[in-house]
């Protein structure tokens, strides 16, 4: 992994392609009628939510405007299918100390889109006792505490003391990180840097712990062809300083990519041909490169190599009354 300019046309042609297939398929995110009763909220809210996370920070801050606009509208349908805000209180109401609403609706508090009743809601559940419980892991905390900041709300416990006890703040043992501690440490990094928005606040000692083994990660989860570890790995080179590109395990995910812009999982499993299996097999790894792709474009074009926070592009996000309300906007 070098310091210096990533190759543009591939990272563009590996968010295009994702966006577009994204696009495809956007139907599968649509949320059923039990949303707020039976349903499962990893199969129904976690998609809508991942979709909303990274199509908002493309959309802000991708360098072509084409691509924030393909980003854009597949925010803006994220945006309605939550009944434009709508949907949280009835959430938050069922379930008063259920994080995973809050966390979804500080993505969309973040960009301006605010609701007045989950507004009013959150500030009690929030401060609940139950609220301060400690959640299953130090990472989940982080992305908590993240969303309480975006909503504006006091922080339920200290970001730093709690990002000292997670899998990045420890330091582990690099050659005893298995694919879950990956998937932890990568979300360390994305809460601790608002998902890339800024990256100063990564302290030197994670930076370059992080800076001398991610090549030897990328290589094994290479080898394994597990595409969706392989980009969010590659979103997390991105949001180092001075963020360093690697141009064999670009290429390599490039070369994962089928020609309608998915991404799989895994590359040892063969594709399903019945399009919800693709969806499920396919949609949080096209994500994860659409995502990663802008972050290293960003991190290419910048003409400092550690500028800090992203410079965003065309925002879509804005406050009153908005495209995400009508279907025109699609």
């Amino acid at each position: 992994m070098t310091a210096g300019r990533g190759d543009p046309d591939l990272l563009d042609r590996l968010v295009a392609g994702s966006l577009g297939w994204l696009t495809t398929m956007r139907d599968f995110f649509r949320l059923p009628p039990d949303t707020t009763t039976d349903a499962d909220p990893n199969r129904t809210l976690k998609p809508l939510g991942e979709l909303a996370e990274l199509t908002q920070l493309i959309a802000a801050s991708h360098p072509c405007a084409e691509l924030r606009e393909a980003a854009d509208r597949l925010f803006a349908f994220a945006w309605r299918e939550t009944r434009a805000g709508a949907l949280f209180a009835e959430l938050i109401r069922g379930e008063p100390y259920a994080t995973y609403p809050v966390e979804i609706y500080g993505v969309f508090a973040q960009a301006g889109l605010r609701h007045p009743a989950v507004e009013e809601l959150v500030l009690t559940t929030t401060g609940l006792r139950g609220w301060r419980v400690a959640r299953e892991d130090h990472t989940r905390t982080l992305g908590v505490l993240n969303a309480e900041r975006r909503i504006g709300l006091a922080q339920h416990a200290d970001f730093d003391a709690e990002f000292a006890h997670s899998g990045l703040g420890l330091l582990p043992e690099p050659w005893a990180l298995d694919r879950k501690a990956a998937y932890g440490l990568t979300h360390d990094v994305f809460h601790l840097t608002d998902w890339g928005r800024n990256r100063r606040r990564l302290a030197p000692a994670a930076a370059g712990y992080l800076r001398l083994w991610l090549p030897s990660w990328l290589e094994n989860w290479q080898e394994e062809q597990l595409w969706d570890l392989v980009g969010e790995l590659l979103a997390v080179a991105a949001c180092l300083p001075a963020a360093p590109y690697d141009a064999t395990a670009w290429q390599r995910l490039a070369a994962a990519q089928a020609a309608d812009g998915s991404v799989p999982e895994t590359g040892a499993a063969p594709r399903p041909t019945d399009p919800a299996e693709a969806f499920w097999a396919c949609y949080h790894s096209t994500l994860v490169t659409a995502f990663a792709g802008t972050l290293a474009r960003i991190a290419s074009d910048e003409a400092e190599t550690d500028a800090g926070p992203l410079v965003a592009g065309k925002t879509a996000a804005v406050a009153g009354p908005t495209p995400y309300e009508s279907e025109a906007a699609l």
